[in-house]
């Protein structure tokens, strides 16, 4: 579970962000940069970061607040998962990352698994929907986010890194690596070698 802090600087810059959307009055607009302003100190006291760079990422978000997605391929070969060991922090994660303006959720993942790893891929199921900070991730983010998981086929490529990633490997159910736990649990993989060796469960969510 995400603390309770960070709950509140999520809610507070939804709120800072939404009405900052639709307020056309100039005294609420200087109240919704107020409260975008607190959420960024909150987070940035938490956290042992800069406020003022904290506002600016808020900042650009525009819009209505709405959760971003992250999209993972989860590929099996011969009894053994793909995973990705990312630069950032030296753990093994599925490939994967944002989902794409202009790209349907299976193109998104299956662009993220070419980029990372070198495999052309084909999504073939939903795995798992997770609300993020339902899953003990580590480095709790700022912003709400839905991760998306597909099983994926390979059609093509070859193993390749790339500038996001320093090796690319399968492993077993008992060999797994250490984990940017960030990125990806070992739950999940436990999770996802159970829909793999028994294809007909359904996708998992929340």
């Amino acid at each position: 579970m995400i603390p309770k802090w960070l709950e509140w600087v999520k809610e507070l810059q939804a709120i800072a962000q939404n009405g900052l959307t639709y307020s056309q009055n100039e005294f609420d607009i200087q109240r919704y940069k107020s409260v975008r302003k607190i959420a960024s100190e909150i987070l940035a006291q938490q956290s042992n970061s800069n406020a003022e760079i904290i506002e600016d990422i808020f900042s650009r978000e525009a819009g209505y607040c709405t959760p971003k997605v992250d999209v993972r391929g989860v590929v099996f070969k011969e009894n053994k998962v793909l995973l990705v060991k990312e630069i950032i922090d030296g753990g093994w994660a599925f490939p994967g990352g944002w989902a794409d303006p202009n790209e349907t959720p299976s193109e998104s993942v299956e662009r993220e698994v070419w980029e990372e790893s070198g495999y052309v891929v084909k999504a073939k199921k939903v795995l798992a929907v997770y609300d993020r900070d339902k899953q003990g991730h580590k480095d709790p983010y700022p912003f709400h986010i839905f991760k998306l998981f597909f099983l994926c086929e390979i059609t093509g490529g070859e193993r390749k890194t790339s500038n996001e990633t320093s090796d690319v490997n399968f492993f077993a159910e008992d060999e797994i690596p250490p984990l940017s736990e960030g990125r990806t649990l070992h739950k999940q993989i436990k999770r996802f070698f159970e829909h793999y060796r028994q294809p007909d469960l359904p996708a998992d969510f929340d």
